[in-house]
């Protein structure tokens, strides 16, 4: 096997190309977890409301049930913390009566800490009449 010997220049040259990469990387691969974090939380909270929308929205069922039904999702699936700013409302739409749960959580944009990012789900479901 012919090896090819480094100048006595060169000695070294990897650790400082592998931190220069490193700088940029880091924070990279940082940020696209903290934005799949973000996203995760926004699709949850609007699963969960969607599906608190459905049980408000039964025969015999009242606001409060969906309200209760989004923050059990909400706490089983990410934490209590985000589960915290949920309210439901009837309305209508198109003639037809419904019911509507919203749910509000911050989620920290930087980590763990720094400044939150707002992330709100609403859902809607026919109400049943009967």
């Amino acid at each position: 096997m012919n090896r090819r010997a480094r100048p006595p220049s060169e000695h070294g040259s990897a650790v400082a190309e592998f931190c220069l990469v490193m700088v940029v990387l880091v924070p990279l691969v940082l940020g696209v977890m903290q934005v799949g974090f973000v996203l995760h939380v926004r699709n949850t909270i609007t699963a969960a409301a969607a599906d608190g929308a459905r049980v408000a929205s039964r025969a015999g069922a009242t606001p409060e049930d969906g309200v209760r039904r989004a923050r059990e999702q909400i706490t089983q699936a990410l934490s209590g913390r985000y589960a915290r700013d949920v309210s439901s409302a009837r309305g209508a739409a198109d003639g037809q009566p419904i019911v509507l749960v919203r749910v509000r959580a911050e989620v920290p944009a930087l980590g763990v800490a720094g400044p939150a990012v707002t992330v709100t789900g609403t859902g809607r479901a026919v109400e049943e009449v009967g």
